[in-house]
């Protein structure tokens, strides 16, 4: 249960984070005509976790409920795209190709019309 209510304040954590660094980005001109706030932490959070990641595996630092709490809570919470980042290089550096492909296929074959079609059951029950 601990470990649990670490990974959730990490999550609000990260989540505070995205609204704040995502909301700066988008009051800027830059971010008028393209969600460069999303894309801005979609690729810190890429970042920090592949170097995370790296520290882990050299150095053998962030283990068990830390490596949780940041992985999972503050890096999830900030951008769920470093966790999908993450787990396909995961896949990679085991050897699993094949699902590594399948996983980075499937994320975009059927998550992103999946958004599509969640928006489009909603107008179309409410007929807008």
């Amino acid at each position: 249960m601990r470990e649990f209510l670490l990974v959730a304040f990490g999550g609000f954590i990260g989540t505070a984070l995205r609204y704040g660094v995502s909301g700066v980005i988008s009051r800027t001109n830059m971010g008028a005509a393209f969600p460069l706030g999303t894309f801005t932490v979609n690729l810190l959070g890429c970042l920090v976790i592949g170097a995370l990641a790296a520290l882990v595996d050299t150095r053998g630092i962030l283990t068990g409920t830390s490596r949780a709490v940041i992985f999972i809570g503050v890096l999830g919470g900030f951008t769920t795209f470093s966790s999908f980042g993450y787990e396909t290089l995961q896949l990679v550096k085991g050897g699993q190709m094949l699902a590594a492909g399948s996983f980075v296929v499937m994320q975009f074959a059927l998550c992103l019309p999946a958004v599509w079609l969640g928006d489009l059951a909603v107008r179309a029950l409410l007929g807008r």
